[in-house]
């Protein structure tokens, strides 16, 4: 909960288990709506600097989102697990090299060219989150640090809010193509909020540090099991459709 990044595990079982790609990934996506609500409520209210920004990344990401969604049905399955191990694992040489970001508080904020570049790519990222959402709340977390010089418990909070409205915008459209398993998303839903919830309330008390180092060790661990057993692994692909009889 804390790193994101969970539909890089919940999706590929329901390939395991038979479940066609695309219901998969709207049966996911309304799951995941219910644990960013149970994961932004202990984070609730935001800090100031974060609620000047939020209405602009609500909108991006709404926009962007929907795109992705209706882009999910025309888009390579095969070519999603490369973009998002390539994407994770270049988060982590990023940590590597900015030990620091995300620790400390920053007295001194974004340029405009820094904090416009923040804007452009949380849209693009709304993008890719309507899509699939596969380390989509991961890659915004360092976004939101470097951009916007956050600090990683201002990135998480806020990342968990938007989310919500980056699945929930997907899962509309899921669900108004009748792409939603409401059995299977209503068991996901439930144990994910109280998950996330819980997740959030301990977060708060680990402070930048710890969860930067948690963030650390989870984006490289995410890029090496997507790079060796998703994309180049003899198995299955992350996103790769169960063979039909």
């Amino acid at each position: 909960m804390v790193t994101g990044s969970t539909s890089i595990i919940t999706v590929p079982v329901m390939f395991q288990v038979g479940m066609d790609a695309t219901v998969a990934v709207a049966t996911n996506m309304f799951a995941l709506t219910f644990m960013s609500l149970g994961g932004s409520l202990p984070f609730l209210p935001p800090s100031a600097a974060v609620r000047r920004r939020l209405p602009l990344l609500i909108i991006l990401t709404l926009i962007g989102s929907a795109i992705g969604a209706f882009l999910l049905m025309v888009t390579p399955s095969r070519i999603v697990p490369l973009i998002v191990s390539i994407a994770v694992i270049g988060l982590a040489i990023f940590s590597t090299v900015y030990r620091r970001s995300g620790v400390d508080p920053s007295d001194v904020g974004p340029s405009h060219g820094v904090e416009f570049t923040g804007y452009v790519l949380t849209f693009v990222l709304g993008i890719y989150g309507g899509l699939f959402s596969g380390g989509y709340v991961t890659l915004l977390t360092a976004l939101f640090v470097a951009t916007f010089h956050m600090t990683f418990i201002e990135a998480v909070a806020t990342t968990k809010l938007i989310n919500v409205f980056s699945s929930g915008v997907a899962t509309l459209i899921f669900m108004r193509r009748g792409l939603v398993d409401y059995r299977l998303g209503a068991i996901l839903g439930v144990t994910m909020f109280v998950g996330a919830l819980l997740g959030a309330r301990f977060a708060r008390r680990l402070g930048n540090l710890w969860i930067r180092r948690i963030y650390f060790a989870a984006v490289w661990l995410l890029g090496l099991k997507t790079l060796l057993f998703d994309v180049f692994g003899s198995g299955t692909g992350l996103m790769k459709r169960p063979s039909t009889p």
